[in-house]
């Protein structure tokens, strides 16, 4: 087999700095360890009812401009639904129902315009939302957070009211970092902050998917790299073995080879796309030039994110998407728009799911349950039909203060890039933190690609 670049891992970092070769007249060749692809965003096959099912719920936002490049690529674009501008409904503790809708006006005002007619809030609430039009306005606006600074702690400092916190800041950073705002670094909230409010009304804008996610795009950009020459291989644990001393090593791609099982490769680059706890499953040899980044790895927090997901004998909401603020699980996804009209699957998000995530199958659906009939009435009068409990306990990393630094793509290995959402971004743990690493990883490894 003739290659002139390998990538490790097919989710969406992999597949697309994968593509992104591709584009570029590269042969590809994809290794993913597991049997299906798409990482930590990908879907099964529920064996009761025979649906996809994802196996977390992921939303993405008009800002993520890499990703929309990426599927663009890979002809995958019209797999998501775009909001034009932010509008979210969300139904409080006590079962009140608002929407937050941000009218087309140019950044910041649409988030401003939108909180201040927004039902949810009380006036002291919606004056208080103008304190952080300094702060989101971009770097150097205003002062950055401190290294130690939370987000409630940051949220504080900017006079934000409980009410506010706990419907609209709670939920955006939970969603974006999954991690409680107690933990999470605020430097890493206000990140996104800046990305999803100073681009213009669609930045803001929810995108859902149309698919189950390894239909989204893993499938799509298969293809896509197989058409151009490429290949894709499921099953493939890779080990990548870097001989000799790498960091002076005197070529691109010089003593590094690539086996999987039996069989050894190399190729002109080489791009490492698994998460970064299976980072040292990938270096069993823990070369020392690669240490200071396996250690980083090894010493890494993660954060769980718990979906239930229930099916009932009816139809019980007529909304896409629920907010559920002040709840264990923060989201309710109505998965109608994927699955037909008649369809009676809601998926539930607990993000940041560290108090939750060790809780039995049965305790997780019972919370589920109670949480939907106490803010969709509907749901009180539908037969539960099923009941799948989905747990990612290493969904993301830690963004909390203190976790050791995140790596760049380049390493000391020629030929030999990182890619994934750990990787150094100034973003967290989201799709388009990943779609970014792998579009940097693909740029800098193009050079060393015949």
């Amino acid at each position: 087999m003739t290659t002139d670049a390998i990538v490790v891992g097919a989710g969406f970092a992999g597949l697309s700095a994968a593509t992104a070769l591709a584009e570029q007249g590269a042969r590809v060749l994809v290794l993913e360890a597991r049997p299906t692809l798409g990482g930590r965003a990908t879907a099964f096959t529920d064996p009761a009812t025979g649906e996809r099912v994802d196996n977390g719920q992921h939303v993405l936002f008009g800002c993520y401009d890499e990703t929309f490049r990426f599927l663009r690529r890979i002809g995958a674009e019209a797999n998501l639904r775009l909001q034009s501008r932010l509008a979210v409904d969300i139904i409080d503790r006590e079962g009140r129902w608002s929407r937050l809708a941000c009218p087309a006006l140019p950044s910041p005002f649409h988030l401003l315009v939108g909180v201040m007619s927004w039902s949810a809030l009380g006036w002291r609430d919606r004056l208080a939302v103008l304190r952080m039009r300094s702060a989101i306005r971009g770097p150097g606006s205003s002062p950055s957070p401190g290294e130690s600074e939370t987000v409630r702690q940051w949220l504080l400092r900017y006079g934000q009211t409980p009410r506010l916190t706990e419907v609209l800041w709670e939920p955006l950073a939970v969603a974006a970092l999954n991690q409680s705002i107690d933990s999470a670094a605020a430097a890493s909230f206000l990140s996104v902050l800046e990305r999803m409010f100073n681009g213009g009304p669609r930045g803001a804008a929810l995108a859902l998917p149309l698919k189950p996610l390894d239909e989204l795009y893993a499938h799509p950009a298969r293809e896509y790299i197989e058409q151009r020459g490429g290949t894709v291989q499921t099953n493939a644990v890779a080990r990548v073995e870097c001989p000799g001393d790498a960091s002076v090593a005197g070529s691109p791609g010089s003593g590094l080879r690539v086996r999987v099982r039996d069989e050894s490769m190399t190729a002109a680059a080489v791009i490492c796309a698994v998460p970064w706890h299976a980072l040292s499953d990938v270096f069993p040899d823990r070369p020392a030039v690669l240490r200071p980044v396996l250690e980083a790895a090894a010493h890494t927090e993660a954060s769980p994110i718990v979906t239930v997901n229930l099916w009932f004998d009816r139809v019980v909401t007529e909304r896409t998407l629920v907010g559920l603020p002040g709840r264990t699980l923060q989201w309710v996804f109505d998965k109608r728009a994927v699955f037909g009209e008649q369809a009676s699957h809601l998926s539930l998000v607990s993000s940041g799911a560290e108090d939750v995530v060790s809780r039995s199958n049965e305790e997780l659906i019972a919370l589920a349950v109670k949480e939907v009939c106490d803010a969709i009435p509907a749901a009180r009068f539908a037969a539960l039909v099923r009941g799948v409990v989905v747990r990612e306990k290493r969904a993301s990393f830690s963004v909390a203060p203190g976790q050791p630094p995140r790596p760049t793509t380049r390493t000391g290995v020629p030929g030999l890039f990182l890619a994934g959402d750990w990787i150094d971004t100034g973003l967290p743990a989201t799709i388009e933190g990943a779609v970014v690493s792998g579009h940097i990883a693909a740029s800098l490894a193009a050079p060393a690609v015949p």
